[in-house]
């Protein structure tokens, strides 16, 4: 009997190991994601308080795959608000949920915002969201959405809602491939 549940436990351990291994190989949407690896120059319009004009900065990005095709790293530096920036956010699609999910850091903050959310049938339009308890504002939602308009140029935007508010446009970037 006890030989039994053993190789019981082993075979379930087996289906497991396939399972995740499964689970594991880079699909149609880290290829999507690939495709980005590279230089990039980036643009900003950022709306930083309303009823003025909105900052408008410049940057760069770098982009690679990490981690064996799973991951795409973006490495943002520029200028925010008239102060060095630089962002870093990783990127991947979990076969499992079949979500996207990132995580974002900066260097404006000690904060790390989770995101999730779903791709476009075409794979061109990634849109996810993150909530987070800011400590200016409160709690607020932020929803992100990138849009690969070819293979040289990204739009990205970022929008915010306060509990109980509207939501509102904070920034748009135009991502553009260096030659």
């Amino acid at each position: 009997m006890k030989a039994a549940k053993k190789q019981e436990a082993v075979m379930d351990m087996e289906k497991m190991m396939e399972e995740y291994k499964r689970l594991a190989v880079p699909g149609k949407q880290h290829k999507v994601l690939a495709r980005l690896e590279g230089s990039w120059i980036t643009k900003t319009v950022a709306n930083v308080e309303p009823g003025k004009p909105p900052m408008e900065s410049t940057g760069t990005c770098e982009q690679k795959m990490i981690l064996d095709g799973h991951y795409l790293q973006q490495e943002y530096k520029g200028d925010m608000m008239g102060e060095t920036f630089s962002g870093i956010n990783v990127i991947g699609f979990d076969n499992h949920t079949k979500r996207y999910v990132s995580t974002w850091i900066d260097s404006m903050s000690t904060a790390i915002y989770y995101f999730r959310g779903s791709g476009s049938a075409d794979g061109r339009t990634i849109t996810q969201e993150s909530s987070y308890d800011d400590p200016v504002r409160g709690p607020m939602l932020w929803r992100s959405v990138t849009r690969i308009v070819d293979d040289d140029t990204m739009k990205y935007e970022m929008f915010t809602t306060l509990k109980g508010g509207k939501e509102t446009k904070e920034m748009e970037m135009t991502v553009t491939r260096k030659k």
